[in-house]
C-alpha cells in the first residue's frame, strides 16, 4: 500500500473512532434523544443521496431490510447503548459484529469455518464478554453493551443479506439507508421521545455540528474514501488495518471522555482483537470481503 492510501485509512478508522466519542459526547453529555439524533442523522444521509436512489435495487424489500438493519436500525440501538456505555467498551464490543457475520455466512450461506477461524471467533468472544461483564450491578452484563452487540448483530445480518443483492453503488446504497431508516425513526422518536426540539436548541451549534460530522463526513466520506481502498487493494491488506479502529477509540474515550481503562478491561480487549485479527487474515470463501465490508457498519 502507498503511502498516501495507508494515510487515508487511517484518516477513515480516525473518522470512525472519533464519531463513536461524539456519539457519546450528544447523547450523554448534550442529552439529545438517540432515536431523534439517529432520524435526523438518517435524514440528511438520504436527502445529500436522493439523487442516487433509482434506480431500485431487486428485490426492493430486501434492500428496504439491509438499509434499515444497517442504518437505522443499528445505531438506533448503538445510539441507545453509548448513553451508559463508554467509547472504548463500545469499540470492542462492535467488533463481535465480525464473527457474528462470519457464524451467520455459514448458518445461512453454507460458508465452512475451519478451526483458525473458529479460534478466532472463540477469543473474540471470550474479549466481549469480559469487557461487557458487569460486576458491580444487578445484571453480569452492562445494559448499554447489550444494546450496542444488538446493533453490531443488526449490521451482521444486514451483511449477509447483501450478499443476495447485486449492484449497488456505494452512494446508492447510503440513499436506500437513508429512505429506509428515516421514517421508522421518525415514528419511534415520536411516540418513545419527549424534549427532542427543546434540547436540540439548548444544545445549539455543537449539536448541529456534530450531526453534519456524522451524516456527512462519516456516513458520505469516509465511506466513500473506504470503497475506493477497498476496490484498489485486497481484503487480506485492508482488513488488518482495520484494528486501528478500536484502538484509536480506546485511546480517544481514555483522553476525551475519561473512559476507565483497568487491567479487565485491558485483558478483554486484547483477546477480543488478537481473535478479530485472525478470523481478519482467514479468508472467508462464500463472503471473500467479509471482514472488509463490516468495516461500512460504522
Amino acid at each position: 500500500m502507498s503511502f498516501r492510501d495507508f494515510l487515508l485509512m487511517f484518516f477513515v478508522c480516525f473518522v470512525w473512532a472519533a464519531h463513536t466519542v461524539v456519539s457519546k459526547l450528544v447523547v450523554s453529555g448534550m442529552e439529545i434523544p438517540p432515536l431523534f439524533y439517529a432520524a435526523i442523522r438518517f435524514g440528511i444521509v438520504g436527502l445529500v443521496t436522493l439523487p442516487w436512489l433509482l434506480p431500485a435495487p431487486r428485490p426492493t424489500w430486501r434492500m428496504l431490510v439491509v438499509g434499515f438493519l444497517m442504518g437505522g436500525g443499528g445505531f438506533a440501538l448503538f445510539f441507545l447503548g453509548i448513553r451508559t456505555a463508554s467509547p472504548s467498551s463500545a469499540a470492542v464490543v462492535g467488533q463481535l459484529g465480525l464473527p457474528i457475520t462470519t457464524l451467520l455466512s455459514v448458518a445461512m450461506l453454507g460458508e465452512k469455518i475451519y478451526w483458525r477461524r473458529g479460534l478466532g471467533i472463540t477469543l473474540t468472544f471470550i474479549g466481549g464478554m469480559l469487557v461487557m461483564w458487569d460486576p458491580s450491578s444487578g445484571f453480569p452484563l452492562s445494559g448499554g453493551l447489550v444494546l450496542i452487540l444488538l446493533g453490531a448483530s443488526a449490521g451482521s445480518l444486514a451483511a449477509v443479506m447483501m450478499k443476495q443483492i447485486k449492484g449497488v453503488h456505494p452512494l446508492q446504497f447510503q440513499a436506500w439507508i437513508g429512505l429506509a431508516s428515516v421514517v421508522p425513526l421518525v415514528l419511534l422518536t415520536t411516540g418513545l421521545e419527549t424534549g427532542q426540539i427543546a434540547r436540540s436548541m439548548e444544545a445549539g451549534w455543537p449539536f448541529v455540528a456534530a450531526l453534519l460530522f456524522s451524516a456527512l463526513v462519516v456516513s458520505l466520506g469516509a465511506h466513500t474514501i473506504y470503497y475506493g481502498l477497498i476496490g484498489k487493494y485486497p481484503a487480506n491488506l485492508i482488513a488488518p488495518l482495520l484494528i486501528m479502529t478500536p484502538l484509536l477509540t480506546v485511546a480517544m474515550g481514555i483522553v476525551v471522555t475519561g473512559d476507565r481503562f483497568d487491567t479487565r478491561m485491558a485483558l478483554g480487549t486484547g483477546i477480543a482483537l488478537c481473535g478479530v485479527l485472525i478470523i481478519a487474515l482467514r479468508r472467508n470463501h462464500v463472503m471473500p470481503l467479509a471482514t472488509v465490508l463490516w468495516g461500512r457498519f460504522r
